[in-house]
């Protein structure tokens, strides 16, 4: 993997086969401003990969669907230019632009599972690329398609090819999407953050194969991400995006070892470091102890599919002391998230112990559970799924409080204190979810933990879904408040960066079993497992052993 600091400098000069020019894209009357983007020049060279960066709402995404025709109702390019292969793009008729998608600039998308169609197997969507620009027989078109499966990597082709989107894996799903973008061979790929839900072992398998597919059809790449080290790792060139302009371009090596604009300089140090810190141990009292926990889910079959059984948690013990971040890190799968929903009896274990202050968490009845349930709190991935949106914050607030036998005029001061506790306004409580950006919902999402004063906290992929920026400001925040509060924290996470710089300890999970657990410096510099070994070395742009030195 390359790392973060080893950018090589950029070859010679290549020529360009996408020139864009004063792009701008005018929203719809009543949005928060007139332009989705604008002012936008660049060019794709040839046989380059260009990455486009910025957070959320920088206008990267609308900028690849302006030139594939995407672009959403009542928004549409107000100005500019798109010349690629002798033709303005952006001044083409529909029935044109449809001609050049899919041949000439291949897409591949964020989300795979909502661009492939789920009642269509794999090879007829792949054969249905060429169907659209009438290439080939119906029988060539299938021996395409299964070319192209083996090209991408996918196992058991046969199999592959009459399988639906569902049965496949996250990984073999953006597989069989990039199968499709390369179908007909064509000049410029444009990839949408296609790594971004993606464990960290599946994300470097499907760089690799970008990297490699497009040194072997010589294509050009425009790569959209928000990572950085996605960015060290693949890019020839970078344009860095902010509130739909371009702040910043360049060379890989000149943008980002000696970045220009403020911008690009607050995205970069908000990465978290490759550096591992060795924290005193913390010593004391297990606030938490889980005893061999078992959890095996069943499903049920039916008239196509065979009754099938996984084991989730398999033989699962440690403990957490009181003031402690224990970090359960594991690719998708691995049992990470059930071992914490299991410690709060939303999955009910099939055998073990979970002692809560030495209190067998998995014998109470239903209503000393309830009453339990103050002690261990929850921060969830996704906050908007887990608040009600008809609810203000307060009520969100003060619910689980109430409930509890606080009162409402007390639970009511306390929820106003807690939002400025996470650096909030007060005023705050009075307005509804939708109100809020993703990061200020994560903050109120740590408030209503903090609600019910519990002795532990489970923060599950707590951050994985927010920009890198707003990721540290919230990751800050929670260690502020753990070493303020001498809270248990137990975060369970798929990225080793975050891991590194939180915790005290780190279990790593794989297939349902713990396979190591250790201090973060041991777990890091000297792992014992090699799947720990291969989970760090597929994080990219990072180099932990240098980066401890």
């Amino acid at each position: 993997m390359r790392s973060i600091r080893d950018w090589p400098e950029r070859d010679a000069e290549m020529e360009p086969v996408l020139k864009i020019c004063d792009l701008a894209i005018s929203l719809p009357p009543g949005a928060d401003r007139g332009f989705a983007v604008q002012n936008i020049d660049f060019d794709l060279s040839a046989g380059e990969i260009l990455c486009v960066v910025g957070e959320s709402g920088s206008g990267k995404s609308m900028t690849a669907n302006a030139l594939m025709g995407l672009l959403p109702d009542q928004v549409e390019v107000a100005r500019g230019t798109a010349h690629f292969e002798g033709r303005d793009m952006l001044a083409l008729p529909d029935h044109e632009r449809r001609k050049l998608r899919g041949d000439r600039i291949g897409m591949i998308f964020q989300e795979p599972m909502t661009a492939l169609n789920p009642l269509m197997r794999i090879g007829d969507q792949i054969a249905e690329v060429f169907e659209a620009h009438n290439r080939h027989t119906p029988s060539e078109r299938r021996d395409k398609a299964l070319a192209l499966i083996k090209e991408v990597g996918l196992p058991d082709p046969e199999k592959i090819i009459r399988a639906y989107p569902f049965q496949l894996s996250g990984g073999q799903r953006q597989r069989a999407m990039i199968a499709m973008a390369l179908a007909l061979d064509p000049a410029i790929l444009i990839a949408d953050e296609p790594t971004t839900a993606l464990d960290v072992t599946t994300q470097a398998q499907i760089l690799e194969l970008i990297k490699t597919i497009q040194h072997r059809h010589g294509m050009s790449v425009m790569f959209i991400t928000h990572d950085f080290g996605v960015v060290a790792e693949i890019a020839d060139r970078v344009i860095v995006m902010r509130y739909g302009e371009i702040v910043e371009q360049g060379p890989v090596a000149e943008v980002l070892k000696t970045p220009q604009h403020a911008y690009t300089k607050a995205l970069l140090e908000a990465i978290p470091s490759d550096h591992v810190p060795s924290p005193e141990p913390v010593s004391g009292p297990a606030v938490l102890e889980v005893r061999n926990l078992r959890k095996t889910f069943v499903t049920s079959g039916g008239l196509f599919r065979p009754k099938r059984s996984v084991t989730a948690i398999d033989d699962v013990s440690f403990s957490i002391a009181r003031g402690e971040v224990l970090g359960i890190v594991g690719e998708s799968g691995s049992g990470k998230s059930t071992v914490g929903r299991a410690i709060v009896r939303l999955v009910e274990a099939d055998s073990g112990e979970i002692l809560l202050d030495g209190q067998n968490m998995t014998a109470l009845s239903a209503d000393e559970l309830r009453r339990a349930r103050r002690r261990v709190q929850m921060i969830f991935q996704d906050p908007y799924a887990s608040l009600n949106p008809r609810k203000t914050i307060l009520h969100a607030l003060c619910e689980g409080p109430i409930v509890q036998g606080v009162s409402r005029d007390k639970a009511h001061a306390r929820a106003r204190e807690l939002l400025e506790i996470v650096e909030l306004d007060a005023g705050a409580a009075d307005r509804y979810p939708h109100e809020f950006s993703g990061g200020q919902r994560q903050r109120i999402g740590i408030a209503r933990a903090l609600a019910m004063d519990p002795d532990l906290i489970i923060a599950d992929e707590a951050v994985s879904a927010l920009d890198v920026s707003i990721q540290a400001q919230v990751l800050n925040l929670l260690r502020d408040l753990q070493k303020r509060l001498h809270l248990s924290l137990m975060f369970i996470t798929h990225d080793m960066r975050v891991a590194a710089q939180l915790c005290d300890r780190v279990a790593v999970m794989q297939r349902g079993k713990l396979v190591e657990i250790g201090p973060v410096a041991e777990v890091f510099l000297n792992p014992k497992a090699e799947y720990t070994r291969n989970l760090l070395a597929a994080v990219p742009g990072t180099d932990w052993n240098r980066g401890a030195a």
